[in-house]
């Protein structure tokens, strides 16, 4: 078994080495995450100067890109052989509902997913690393359940540990994606050179997390566990809008 690993939060980020600690002895560990905390940045991909990759004095590689782009990079040149398994995070803080499309955790699963490598996004519902171990206890047990059952076709799957002491031991629920009010203005401020700055706002608060929501599942302490795919096609407008665009023909 061969198991990439990234993450949004950059190779020094608590919940990487968590992660990787976690899945020693499950199989040989590559690891290639962001030089930097790269939250936020989607699945973006550098395409305006040349990426480089450096070697930490602990083996694990990272590149001053996004975490798409340590993926990317991983499976299209970088890496001599395709790895089985990606894994990415363990985040700080939750990917639930609308956040999951900003998500630099969840980009990165989705990359290796989008090469047909199965892939696992991993976050936890509360900022500040607490109680990681037990999240990444839970989160080896989940890959040696995904790895027993064989791998298959590839999938993605987003997956959401609340900050308990027996997070390994919680139900877990699969669950579809909620959703948040819009979120928080922006916050302006001035410079010290007096030019005008602004922050991005707080993200909205829950406004879809009825049962079999991923914020439901884990305010009710159970981990989400989100099957996503990647069309965005609105099928079920498809026929309307053939229709709409025929009468104005």
């Amino acid at each position: 078994m061969r198991i990439l690993i990234a993450n949004d939060d950059g190779y020094l980020a608590p919940g990487l080495h968590a992660l990787v600690k976690a899945c020693e002895g499950l199989g040989q560990i590559e690891v290639i995450a962001p030089e930097q905390n790269a939250s936020g940045t989607s699945n973006s991909l550098t395409l305006g100067r040349p990426l480089s990759v450096f070697t930490a004095s602990n083996g694990f590689r990272y590149v001053n890109g996004t975490p798409s782009d340590c993926v990317h990079v991983a499976l299209t040149g970088l890496l001599d052989y395709r790895p089985d398994l990606v894994l990415s995070g363990i985040n700080n803080g939750a990917n639930m509902g609308d956040d999951t499309l900003y998500s630099g955790t969840v980009a990165a699963a989705t990359e290796g997913y989008l090469f047909g490598i199965p892939s696992i996004a991993f976050s936890q519902v509360d900022k500040g690393w607490g109680q990681l171990d037990a999240a990444a206890a839970m989160a080896r047990d989940l890959v040696q359940q995904v790895i027993a059952g064989g791998l298959g076709p590839a999938f993605l799957l987003n997956v959401n540990i609340p900050n308990r002491a027996d997070a390994s031991a919680l139900p877990r629920r699969v669950t579809r994606l909620g959703r948040r009010h819009a979120s928080e203005p922006v916050i302006k401020q001035i410079s010290p050179r007096g030019e005008a700055i602004y922050w991005i706002g707080p993200a909205g608060d829950a406004r879809e997390a009825g049962e079999g929501t991923d914020f439901h599942a884990t305010a009710n302490g159970m981990v989400s566990l989100t099957p996503l795919q990647v069309d965005l096609t609105h099928h079920a407008a498809l026929a309307a809008w053939a229709q709409r665009l025929d009468r104005s023909a």
